[in-house]
């Protein structure tokens, strides 16, 4: 699967040629020389970097220089950030002079800069317009075929912005595949073909697995689709990884909504074909560290089917039993999500993990807690894991928002007739599922609900409306950040 307009190539240069188009990050009010503006040019650009008004733009006919200066007075993360929406702000204009090439270069700035720059702009450029026939006002050439990157980045990370932005321009295009064209089976064979690009593993169990397994949350919800449901694993395992146990990562992959019977009403069911954007990051994730030979064995679990009301469809009232024999009460077929996610984390148990980590679209209420701005986080797992997703999070500027995660809040899916209900009243919604989750997990959990940060309405800047691919870049780097710190950690 692959976006219709290629994404921009990039490569590292030791000279800027004269004729080069360039970005320079500076974090001074002054130009360097190798620039070689003219004086009439270098007499504009420190005028306008005095007045602080943003970037200046030269356009000497031969090529267009770019001046971006760093903002003043910021933390460093928000520093960071502020540099990724400035190449956003600047897509348009660097689309519309048509060039090439680009070169991204920094002066007096901060090491990540060059990298910063060009994540922003990569992922402000995505589209997806795969089923577009009449394309309207856009040249062949609509943004640089190749950045080059000049200066203070060394060959490692150039790789890692490489696969990095690679996982996400991937994820985005399964998140805004309808499901017409990408049910659960073809999902499962999407990421196998991944695995094969990068060199993961991947298993698909068929729904005759399925059924032997007794995946009885899985069943329940596929229940009502003329599609079977699919199981796919995903494995990591370098030669010398760092950890003994594997972390295991769980993604949605619910890849069409309607609630089911408890049907979605108004505009509610617009978009759902991103309901498995969870899966989308979680195989964006394992392709990140797998290009990248990061030294941590991680497997992936990708429960997915669609949730639909046909056929024999599962009822409100229903009791289940899942893959660890636990009954649940349905009390309603739209919160199905959590259904199939807790036989994924059940089934983790096989690897004795070090810890799981699910990843989902899963409630309304977490958007509606926490907006588009932080990924909604709950968990019961040692605060060094947590600490470091935080700053990673932080790093990648996809913030967590930490709820409690008390044991009353697990009083409040008691069910009368089974061990438990799917779901509670409607007060701490997003709380209620996290501890549904937690209920099948019998290692540390870390629940991550992204309903508010995945699919957005409008582009929050560098993050795509419809298809953000929310939590893998944080993920991706919370898993390099510990393989690099692992016996510091521990």
């Amino acid at each position: 699967m692959s976006n219709p307009y290629m994404k921009p190539e990039i490569s590292k240069i030791s000279h800027i040629s004269a004729d080069h188009s360039v970005v320079c990050v500076t974090g001074d009010e002054k130009l360097p020389v190798w620039l070689k503006l003219n004086k009439e040019e270098s007499e504009y650009a420190m005028r306008r970097l005095k007045e602080k008004k943003g970037y200046v733009f030269i356009n000497s006919f031969k090529r267009c220089i770019y001046i971006v200066r760093l903002k003043e007075g910021i933390s460093h993360h928000k520093l960071r950030e502020e540099l990724r929406r400035e190449a956003y702000n600047l897509r348009k204009l660097i689309k519309e002079n048509n060039h090439s090439e680009i070169v991204v270069t920094s002066y007096l700035a901060y090491r990540d800069a060059i990298a910063d720059f060009t994540e922003g702009l990569l992922l402000g450029i995505y589209s997806f317009e795969k089923y577009k026939t009449i394309k309207e006002d856009v040249p062949c050439n609509n943004y640089p075929a190749r950045i080059l990157l000049h200066g203070e980045i060394d060959d490692s990370e150039v790789n890692w912005l490489r696969n990095l932005t690679d996982a996400v321009y991937f994820a985005r295009d399964l998140i805004s595949e309808p499901v017409n064209h990408l049910n659960a089976t073809m999902l499962a064979e999407e990421i196998k073909k991944l695995g094969d690009i990068a060199g993961f593993r991947v298993e698909v169990l068929t729904k005759g697995k399925i059924e032997a397994l007794k995946m009885g949350g899985l069943l329940a919800v596929n229940k009502g689709s003329i599609d079977p449901p699919v199981f796919s694993i995903l494995e990591w395992k370098p030669e010398k990884h760092v950890n003994k146990k594997p972390v295991v990562l769980v993604g949605k992959g619910i890849v069409y909504d309607t609630g089911g019977l408890n049907i979605k009403t108004g505009d509610y069911m617009a978009g759902m074909n991103g309901d498995m954007a969870g899966a989308a990051a979680v195989a964006g994730v394992m392709y990140t560290i797998s290009k990248g030979s990061i030294p941590i064995h991680v497997i992936g679990l990708v429960p997915s089917t669609d949730n639909r009301p046909g056929g024999n469809a599962y009822t409100q009232g229903d009791i289940i039993t899942m893959y660890n024999n636990m009954t649940v009460e349905i009390g309603n077929t739209d919160a199905e999500g959590r259904l199939i996610l807790a036989d994924a984390i059940s089934y983790a148990s096989k690897y004795t993990p070090e810890i799981i980590i699910d990843i989902a679209t899963l409630t309304g209420s977490a958007a509606m807690t926490f907006g588009n701005q932080a990924i909604a986080l709950m968990t019961n797992a040692d605060r060094k894991y947590i600490n470091l997703l935080i700053e990673c999070g932080n790093d990648v500027y996809e913030r967590l928002g930490e709820l409690p995660f008390w044991d009353e809040y697990g009083e409040l899916i008691k069910s009368e007739v089974a061990d438990m209900n799917n779901v509670g009243g409607r007060e701490a919604g997003a709380i209620i599922a996290g501890k549904f989750l937690e209920k099948f997990a019998e290692y540390p959990l870390i629940h991550l609900d992204i309903a508010g940060t995945s699919m957005l309405k409008k582009d929050d800047f560098y993050r795509t409306k419809n298809s953000s691919a929310s939590g893998l870049r944080l993920l991706a780097t919370f898993l390099r950040k510990l393989a690099e710190n692992y016996n510091h950690l521990k």
